[in-house]
């Protein structure tokens, strides 16, 4: 056997020593290894009498020897080399000194790897969002179309389509898992929709297949099989007698037979929820329903708990608060009930509201609370819990408007509205204009001895400079008055009061044929009345308002003429359709009494501009002086139409007007002057925003070719 093979032995041994345990591998000396298989003292043979490469170095008796026995059975465990074994010694020698070798060779541990791993549930298998250099490619998009089957025959497939996550998407989806959770979850609401309006059987599926051009687009269809229709059997209501004894069973409006809808049901749970609190019953409790089906007779007996709560009256108020407003001597002027009247929730709705028209608060709740007090009826007392934090009093306002024949107008306001508690208001105002300049202070107690009751006094000076006059004017007024606000819109409005106003006018003197000036001191006792019918103060859309004023007036310069100024209108608001709203005005006057040349130009009646008739200037209708400017008259009609277009937060008004002012007491007709014009709004939560352009019909020499007007609010 050669050395070559002997190495080869060696080697396979080796391998089996590293595998079974107890196997040790014998080295064999390799032909032109020194070193190896002698021990280290013995000399090195001499090259010319080293053997040939055919001599045997170890003879076979000896390697039979040192091997161990081999069984006949292929598959038996090699055994041990014996331990006094010298070619045992020699292997297990050199095996050492090769390990310790191997080991050496090997490179210390990289610190990476003797880190301890991080948690599972932290590690992130999320891919990086970005690679360097690498482009983000297009999303992946997949196309469907979906239909809905069997929702049609109970009137529901409206309010699927309305609610479907299928058609929320678009028609796109990242992949087909979420076409195919859209699908499920229209599954769902499919079934949903069905059992709320009685169908309990109800069942939904979807399916999702390919279609399309190669197969690229999926179509999806949910498919509702409704079931029969379940029906109200037996009706009861679980509570306590009640006063009177229908007032449950006739404030639950469910019959036994009537389909068993969602809807239906709440909505009869909702009125009586409502009715109670309306009747006498503050506490009441609506619990939960119960409905017990049957699947053989398609029918759910219902039964509903409720905890009525003591029956009620009111006694009067209590209040709490950090910053409080009003004492409790205040807070009953809103009350509209007296003590012992039986409890109802409409009448705390309404001091709610009346509380938050003062705008005195920045929050504030009412809301009933036991006294425990038994009243004569055998009612319990409940006083009403006013919580108030007292707001901001000081306000500043300003409104700004521009029309033609008037200019700009800028008007601004600063109001403290309790300097004097309660609701004593001081209100300074100022206005600056082309032809008109004024301040006013005026004093305001809201709900004056009486809820929505207002006392005011007001000392103001004004100077106008308008083509028909040119005033220097002060005023002392007093006034009494019941006014909406837009938080509280009323249907009978009214003022009565005293006015005292000296004024310095010009004036087209006939008698001398000039203009000349004159002092006059006017006395005035003005009232008016109105009536509103109308749904919304500031943008009406249907309805009707009519408004009289009356004013007894003497004027005094040499000697006291009295003549009462009297003026009636109306307006009428008809929506044709939900975005066009038709609008009308009519309104005349009348100064009977006193020639219109001993009126002061101030109090005479004039026509014209954006409140008046539009595509004229302001006071540009009417009888004019021989210089040309208008001297105002003793009577006015006016009429006006418009059509309100709206869509969104804006609108279009297209507009005709028309009047005339006349010299005589009584509106004759004649002569009456059109304007025609169209106009834009922008609707805000205060109001609209109004810009007007109009022009008069068959125009005079001197008049307005086309008028501007910019204002808030409706013409009318």
């Amino acid at each position: 056997m050669s050395g070559v093979s002997y190495k080869g032995i060696c080697v396979a041994a080796l391998a089996g020593a590293a595998l079974l345990p107890g196997i040790a591998c014998a080295q064999i000396a390799d032909p032109g290894a020194p070193g190896q298989g002698a021990p280290s003292s013995s000399p090195s043979p001499d090259p010319a009498q080293q053997a040939p490469q055919d001599e045997v170095i170890v003879p076979d008796a000896t390697f039979e020897a040192a091997m161990p026995k081999v069984d006949d059975d292929l598959n038996a465990p090699l055994s041990a080399l014996p331990a006094d074994s010298p070619v045992a010694e020699d292997a297990l020698a050199e095996l050492g000194r090769s390990l310790a070798e191997t080991l050496e060779a090997i490179k210390p541990e990289e610190p990476e790897f003797a880190a301890e791993l991080p948690p599972l549930d932290q590690f992130k298998l999320d891919p990086p969002t970005q690679l360097a250099g690498v482009k983000d490619s297009k999303s992946v998009v997949i196309f469907y179309n979906w239909s809905a089957t069997g929702l049609d025959a109970i009137d529901a497939e409206d309010r699927f389509r309305e609610l479907s996550a299928l058609r929320r998407g678009k028609g796109k989806a990242a992949n087909s898992a979420m076409v195919n959770a859209r699908a499920v979850e229209d599954e769902k609401l499919a079934v949903r929709l069905m059992q709320s309006l009685g169908y309990y059987d109800a069942t939904a599926i979807s399916t999702v297949e390919q279609s399309g051009e190669n197969r690229r687009q999926l179509s999806v269809t949910i498919t509702a099989t409704p079931g029969p229709l379940y029906k109200l059997g037996a009706v009861s209501i679980e509570a306590a007698p009640a006063n009177p004894a229908d007032l449950l069973s006739r404030n639950l409006p469910l019959k036994t037979g009537d389909p068993l809808e969602a809807e239906r049901v709440q909505g009869a749970e909702a009125n009586l929820s409502l009715k109670l609190p309306q009747n006498g019953y503050p506490f009441a409790d609506v619990g939960d329903r119960d409905i017990l089906l049957d699947e053989d007779t398609h029918t759910g007996d219902y039964t509903l708990p409720v905890t009525l709560g003591p029956r009620s009256s009111f006694r009067g108020f209590q209040t709490e608060g950090r910053r409080q407003v009003f004492d409790i001597d205040h807070l009953n002027i809103f009350a509209r009930f007296r003590q012992g009247d039986l409890y109802d929730s409409r009448k705390v709705d309404d001091v709610r509201e009346a509380l938050i028209a003062t705008s005195q608060f920045s929050t504030v709740s009412v809301e009933p609370v036991r006294t425990g007090e038994m009243s004569p009826d055998g009612t319990e007392y409940v006083d009403l819990l006013v919580r108030q934090v007292a707001g901001r009093p000081r306000t500043l306002a300003g409104e700004l408007g521009y029309s033609t024949g008037q200019g700009i107008r800028l008007q601004g306001s600063w109001t403290h509205r309790n300097l004097f508690p309660p609701e004593g208001a001081l209100i300074g105002t100022g206005v600056i204009g082309t032809q008109e300049q004024g301040a006013t202070a005026t004093f305001r107690r809201s709900n004056w001895r009486k809820r929505d009751r207002t006392l005011s006094f007001s000392l103001g000076a004004n100077h106008s400079d308008f083509d028909a006059y040119e005033s220097f004017t002060g005023s002392l007024t007093a006034r009494v008055s019941y006014d909406s606000t837009p938080i509280w819109q009323k249907r009978w409005t009214y003022f009565y009061g005293v006015e005292i106003v000296g004024s310095n006018e010009d004036r087209y003197n006939f008698n001398i044929g000039a203009r000349d000036r004159g002092t006059w001191l006017i006395a005035a006792l003005p009232t008016f009345l109105g009536y509103d019918r109308s749904d919304d103060l500031l943008n009406p859309t249907r309805g009707f308002r009519i408004k009289a004023n009356v004013s007894p007036e003497t004027s005094v310069r040499g000697a006291a003429r009295p003549y009462a100024r009297m003026m009636l209108e109306g307006t009428a608001y008809y929506p044709v359709m939900s975005s066009i709203v038709v609008a009308g005005r009519a309104r005349v006057g009348s100064i009977p009494g006193i020639d219109r040349d001993d009126l002061p130009p101030s109090r005479r009646y004039y026509a014209g501009g954006g409140g008046s008739v539009r595509g004229f200037g302001y006071q540009e209708l009417g009888p004019r002086s021989p210089d040309g400017r208008p001297v105002g008259g003793r009577s006015f009609n006016e009429f006006a139409i418009e059509a309100r277009y709206r869509f969104g937060n804006f609108g279009i008004v297209p507009f005709i007007d028309a009047g005339q002012v006349y010299d005589g007491v009584a509106p004759t007709g004649k002569n009456i002057r059109f304007g025609a014009g169209i106009g834009g709004r922008m609707y805000t939560n205060f109001g609209p925003l109004r810009v007007d352009v109009a022009t008069p019909i068959n125009r005079q020499p001197g008049e307005s070719r086309v008028s501007l007007y910019i204002s808030i609010g409706q013409a009318f």
